[in-house]
């Protein structure tokens, strides 16, 4: 199908033309002349251009009095507050409902995060309320083809596999790959339900996009997540980013980091890639895909040689940077890092000068970072730039780390992680006790759902499930290989290693894809596979689950906001919500009354019963102390959504501000109360603007760093320095985290009411389910609940302490393989073997052969996977060919000419067919594919084997289909940034 852009004079007779005559009507007046692309990209501009929303018929402000509900014209309006459900900025949008039927949408102009602006993307979101190319019903794939079925035989026929699976091969036989699109809610209650099943095999979009991050930070500081704001960067003076392209991957995000640029802030771009945020830096260094360790260390260097680094802020708040130091010194020499990594001595010490003279500066980076076999080293090296510096727990300063989904950062807090239940509680008896106490569920009754000596064992990732079920049996560390498969609204084509995950597809018994589109699994599994892979007795799946906008819940910020969506528009179709669908196969498993024993049950679609999400919201409250997901109650997030309009745009900070509705008071809470928020919400913590920020009194949103990694370490302190602590502390030293004990020690017991003692006694700040050890220690003392420490610049629980430079696995430069090798190979790793150095050493020579880098990233008008943003006509007609940037020597040195088709091959013997997209943005070694597609396979178009009308509008070649091997050494990340092809001309 090919799409044209509409003239003026074009029939009306399609939806789409149809819409373009409105907009085309409604934006007359302001803007003569404005084709549909125009206005999309300047709807994420709209205030920076100057377009007031009283200018815009599309953007009618409503009074005071109708800002919720109105009646306009014949029948009801009502306007339902929600959150764009694409990237992790958290753009506002309140949806025009007319009779149930979602007409319009507006930007939230009063929201402190996207000031009336939307992307793209944010701009098409009421296309989510027509559906057209949704899963409209279950499906069964009989004989190839998918056949629709009812609710009741679906449900019936997967609880039976289920079981039969669990008989013969235990609960670890099935793996759920959960979504970073579920509301946190679902999110929670899908870890729930697993741990109630009796497994802790189940995953999500984070482990591919930043689990490297979570680890990395978290073990150098404490949290694993953005330490401060998209807004809080307006008051940054120096932003370096490395690996991420905003501009197109989070654009909204742009808007601060331009109104930055206007006060002085000095931008630079650390790339591979020329991208469109590199067009808007100071500065754009190119550097070697996979090569960031030898730049950070490099700029390092040229800050200790200078004496640059803040000596005294590293004495009181930083362990271990002393052997950095030396390290750096030693092993990165300007000639060493230009050799790694191809910048000159004059270029990283510019920068290194620029992020010197210009603090607080931040550091932004994204999967281009991540996605290594190093992530885990490459973002920690990103975290010691910025201690040295002395630019973490400052405004303007920070790590500011970009997450990809619109919830990817809540469900990594509180939902599927195989290694942790929610809030980061990891899987000890003790973690599984304290949410047994809050669920009401017998902690035996839990530990017989596992398999024996299962239950505290990580389970397997996402990024690995391929192997669980075609590895040898006798090397898994679980009884059985991998035999059903939820993929519970999750995109196949985002992971690597496209041939071999069809293979696995085709071996499974079971295979159930829960999403509102039927994505690119519906396509893999019912596309012809080899004989010899084919299980006869496997049975494939499709439920159709709704939107975000058609169930209410919260979402998590990149920031750690947290925002509450109004439910939009009934679901549509014969889709159920989420937690319906989890509420519904658990009556059939048996754990029904143990998943919703706190939860009250309200009547949904057609009046059948489900959860409701305030009640799951209120249980997460009274357990998740960890990181402070406790003060954020319904009532709290429904106020601040309310009222956009009293928080400050560059501190996120209420200026006073009363709710009509409730006579709640706003002022000095931040906006959508970023986690931690501690306590009990009547303690009415305002949350955490920026992490570790000791200028602040811990119940003004201040803190420090966390004491998780003991008090000393050879005999060397952890703990912070005399004189470092959070304003107005009453303990003004470094401290252990809190407990009874300490409370008890320091004479503060007794603060605590008889209740609380009792919810106290032999707990931690963190099992407290009274939350009474928090406030004693909060707001009586002015002290951080979970200790007083240093950060750490050397992990010694990981597999490089200080961060080392280690080539990729398929890598162009043998010179530097030998000099900077990979890891040995693990032969028990998240349950699988892992191949390393195994796979490094066979490949070593591989550059003769495939002599160019591929990577890839992003696109503005895409998201994800891109099933749901390709089904979307308004975006589908913007970028309608899936293709590959290459530079014009490269290309004319293969007879390649700008849009012509070319052949991409790799070492995995698959080939992708695209257009070529001959550009200088890339370098001669490198080219650069976008990750969105699917609906392509080696040439083939896979619109036969899609349901009957649930495919989408745009496909192409999936990029991962011919991605290879290789895996982060402490989470399992797959390294998609930097693996190696041939590009070909096709015959014509």
């Amino acid at each position: 199908m090919l799409l044209t852009r509409k003239s003026p004079d074009a029939g009306s007779g399609s939806p789409a033309s149809s819409l373009v005559s409105s907009l085309s009507r409604g934006l007359s007046r302001a803007i003569p002349t404005m084709d549909r692309r125009s206005f999309l990209r300047r709807s994420g501009l709209g205030v920076g251009a100057g377009l007031a929303a009283g200018q815009l018929t599309l953007v009618r402000k409503a009074q005071a009095s109708d800002a919720s509900k109105a009646e306009a014209g014949p029948g009801k309006v009502e306007v339902r507050r929600t959150v764009c459900g694409h990237c992790s900025v958290g753009c506002a949008v309140d949806a025009v409902v007319h009779n149930g039927v979602w007409v319009r949408q507006e930007p939230v102009f009063d929201s402190p995060i996207n000031l009336g602006a939307h992307c793209a993307k944010g701009a098409a979101l009421r296309e989510h309320g027509r559906g057209e190319y949704r899963l409209r019903y279950p499906m069964k794939l009989v004989n190839g083809k998918y056949e629709r079925i009812s609710w009741d035989t679906a449900l019936d026929e997967i609880s039976a596999r289920m079981l039969e699976l669990r008989k013969q091969s235990g609960p670890d036989s099935v793996f759920v790959v959960g979504s970073s699109k579920h509301n946190n809610e679902q999110a929670y209650l899908l870890r729930k339900w697993m741990s109630l099943w009796g497994s802790n095999n189940c995953d999500h979009q984070a482990r591919i996009c930043h689990s490297t991050t979570v680890a990395g930070v978290a073990n150098t500081w404490g949290y694993g997540a953005m330490t401060n704001s998209y807004n809080d960067m307006q008051n940054s003076k120096a932003a370096l980013y490395i690996g991420s392209n905003a501009a197109e991957a989070h654009p909204v995000s742009m808007l601060h980091m331009l109104h930055a640029k206007e006060t002085g802030c000095k931008m630079i771009v650390v790339d591979p890639r020329f991208t469109r945020t590199a067009a808007r830096a100071d500065e754009h260094v190119r550097i070697r895909s996979g090569s960031d360790i030898p730049f950070l260390f490099g700029v390092l260097h040229h800050i200790f040689k200078n004496g640059w680094e803040d000596k005294q802020y590293i004495n009181d708040r930083v362990y271990g940077m002393d052997k950095v130091r030396e390290d750096v010194l030693a092993n990165w020499t300007p000639d060493k890092v230009q050799e790694a990594c191809g910048v000159d001595e004059a270029t990283v010490f510019r920068v290194a000068k620029t992020m010197a003279d210009n603090r607080p500066g931040t550091i932004v980076w994204c999967m281009g970072q991540t996605q290594h076999t190093i992530g885990n080293a490459m973002v920690r090296a990103s975290c010691i730039l910025q201690l040295a510096l002395g630019n973490i727990g400052k405004s303007g300063g920070g790590a500011n780390i970009f997450r990809g989904h619109d919830n990817v950062q809540g469900a990594t807090d509180v939902g599927p992680n195989p290694d942790s239940l929610p809030g980061y509680y990891g899987l000890a008896e003790g973690s599984f006790k304290h949410f047994a106490k809050t669920w009401g569920v017998d902690f035996e009754w839990i530990k017989k759902q596992y398999a024996p000596g299962m239950m505290t064992k990580p389970g397997m990732t996402v990024s690995r499930w391929v192997d669980g079920v075609l590895e040898k049996n006798e090397l898994i560390d679980q009884d059985s290989n991998l035999r059903g498969l939820f993929f519970w609204g999750h995109a196949p084509n985002s992971q690597t290693r496209g041939l071999e995950m069809k293979k696995a597809m085709d071996k499974l018994d079971l295979l159930v894809v829960v999403d509102p589109f039927p994505s690119a699994t519906a396509a893999m599994a019912a596309m012809p596979g080899k004989p010899e892979d084919q299980n006869p007795n496997r049975a494939v799946y499709l439920l159709p689950a709704t939107t975000q906008f058609e169930t209410s819940g919260s979402c998590t910020a990149s920031n750690r906001s947290i925002q509450w969506r109004e439910q939009v528009i009934e679901p549509l179709w014969e889709s159920r919500n989420d937690h319906m669908i989890m509420y519904q196969l658990a009556q059939k498993l048996g754990f029904d009354k143990e998943l919703t024993k706190n939860y009250k049950l309200v009547a949904g679609k057609g009046g059948m019963m489900e959860p409701e999400p305030e009640s799951i919201l209120r249980e997460i409250n009274k357990s998740v102390w960890t990181i402070g997901y406790t003060g954020q109650s319904p009532e709290r997030l429904k106020v601040h959504m309310r009222n956009m309009h009293v928080f400050d745009v560059k501190t996120l900070r209420a200026k006073g501000g009363t709710d009509k509705e409730t006579g709640y008071s706003l002022d000095g809470d931040y906006f959508g109360l970023p986690w931690p928020c501690y306590g009990t919400p009547e303690m009415k913590h305002p949350g955490s603007p920026n992490l570790y920020d000791t200028s602040k009194h811990v119940m003004d949103g201040g803190g420090n760093f966390r004491a998780n990694f003991g008090v000393e370490k050879d005999g060397v302190n952890l703990l912070a320095e005399d004189g470092s602590f959070s304003k107005g502390a009453d303990l003004t030293t470094g401290y252990p985290e809190f407990d009874h004990v300490l409370l008890k020690k320091l004479g503060w017991w007794d603060e605590l009411s008889e209740p609380e003692k009792a919810a106290a006694e032999g707990k931690n700040w963190k099992t407290d389910s009274s939350g009474g050890i928090i406030r004693v220690a909060m707001k009586n003392h002015g002290c951080h609940p979970f200790g007083n420490a240093k950060a750490r610049a050397v992990v010694w629980n990981f597999p490089d302490a200080i961060p080392k430079h280690r080539e990729p696995l398929y890598s162009t430069r043998p010179d530097l393989v030998a000099k900077y090798p990979t890891h040995d190979d693990k032969k028990a790793f998240w349950r699988l073997p892992t191949l390393f150095k195994t796979v490094q050493d066979k490949n070593k020579d591989i550059g003769k052969d495939f002599p160019l880098i591929m990577s890839s990233g992003r696109l503005v008008e895409y998201e994800g996977g891109g099933e749901e943003t390709r089904s979307n006509p308004y975006l589908a007609e913007l970028q309608q060919e899936m293709f590959v940037e290459i530079n014009p020597a490269t290309a004319n040195d293969r007879g390649i000419r700008n849009g012509e088709t070319v052949w991409v091959r790799t070492p995995t013997g698959a080939r992708l067919t695209v257009k070529a997209l001959v550009t200088e943005r890339v370098d001669r070694e490198t080219v650069w594919l976008p990750f969105h597609f699917s609906g392509r396979w080696q040439g083939v178009d896979l619109a036969p084997y899609y349901p009957q009308g649930a495919m989408p509008v745009i496909r192409g070649e999936a990029i991962n289909t011919a991605t290879t091997y290789g895996y982060d050494s402490v989470t399992m990340m797959q390294e998609t940034k930097t693996t190696v092809c041939q590009v070909e001309r096709a015959s014509v």
